[in-house]
């Protein structure tokens, strides 16, 4: 079973969780669902960093700015101590500490254990800070909340498909009842398409009544949940995509979706991720000011070549993807 690194913490948070018959995040399908809209999210914004930050440390560039929201980027070659001029160039998670004349940080608390004592920086003077919302916080709430939907409905989606099953509830009132019943479905389900009993069977002998008896589940077809269900399950993975600004038009309306509404869709899934690109936009430019050997870009998913929302193209892949 996999254990993540800081399981002693999670388990402490989880283990205090009220109300505690209800395990909306302790199971199985809430973290496959945290992790696969974590992938989900970071396919939105892509990143041009240095070649030294590329694979596995660029996973952390993204853990760090969709998990904290910021990440504190600095030269550790100008700080005199041995320890921090060992390590050079690099990203970390920081802390932030004091408050300038518009109440934003002034100072970035590095700690790391590869430092023998954290580091307390100057913001945009040796350290400059990426953030990818305004409020500093990521988008970890966000996946958390639709993870949590969805767990809860592929539990349903379960229940729903076993119960749902389509039976026969044949009863017998002897053993011999039961054994004919058996043998005639058996028969049945072979696919012979006439199936002879014995007449003297159909009776009994003390109560001169059938012997046999069948429950019948009415209404099927609308106790079928099912299909509803699933609808549900795409309705909320379309409602993440808006959060985190990948564009859909919705499969159950797409017959009969006027062009506005398509528009309307496309504007409702850029709405968030375009107030993301301004916060990132002048961060990095802080960035490169500071570093301007690193030279740090971004793009969005839907942009083209000239940083322009192609709306045409949003529309068509997806399309292609609902």
């Amino acid at each position: 079973m996999f254990i993540p690194f800081n399981y002693d913490q999670i388990n402490i948070v989880e283990g205090t969780y009220t109300p505690s018959p209800v395990k909306n995040c302790n199971n199985i399908t809430f973290d496959f669902w945290v992790r696969s809209l974590f992938e989900r999210a970071q396919s939105s914004i892509i990143f041009d960093l240095p070649d030294f930050w590329q694979g596995d440390v660029m996973d952390f560039w993204y853990y760090c700015l969709y998990k904290r929201g910021f990440l504190g980027v600095s030269d550790l070659t100008k700080i005199d101590r041995e320890d921090a001029q060992r390590i050079g160039m690099c990203f970390n998670p920081v802390g932030l500490n004091g408050q300038g004349f518009y109440y934003q940080p002034t100072d970035a608390i590095l700690s790391n254990p590869m430092l023998d004592d954290s580091l307390e920086l100057k913001i945009n003077e040796e350290i400059a800070i990426v953030k990818l919302t305004p409020c500093y916080m990521g988008i970890w709430d966000i996946i958390e909340l639709y993870a949590e939907r969805l767990s809860n409905l592929d539990n349903a989606i379960n229940m729903s498909i076993i119960n749902n099953k389509f039976a026969y509830i044949l009863a017998g009132k002897t053993k011999g009842a039961v054994a004919a019943l058996k043998k005639m479905m058996d028969k049945i389900n072979q696919g012979i398409p006439a199936v002879f009993i014995d007449q003297r069977v159909m009776d009994d002998q003390k109560s001169k009544d059938t012997p046999f008896q069948f429950l019948q589940r009415e209404n099927l077809k609308q106790s079928y949940l099912t299909t509803d269900q699933l609808m549900d399950y795409h309705t909320i993975l379309n409602d993440f995509d808006a959060e985190v600004g990948i564009p859909t038009v919705p499969y159950q309306k797409r017959e009969r979706e006027t062009e506005y509404e398509s528009k309307s869709k496309i504007a409702d899934g850029l709405a968030r991720i375009l107030t993301w690109k301004r916060c990132l936009t002048s961060s990095l430019a802080n960035v490169n000011r500071l570093y301007p050997e690193l030279n740090i870009t971004f793009s969005l998913r839907w942009e083209n070549e000239f940083g322009e929302i192609n709306n045409d193209r949003i529309q068509q892949l997806s399309e292609k993807n609902a």
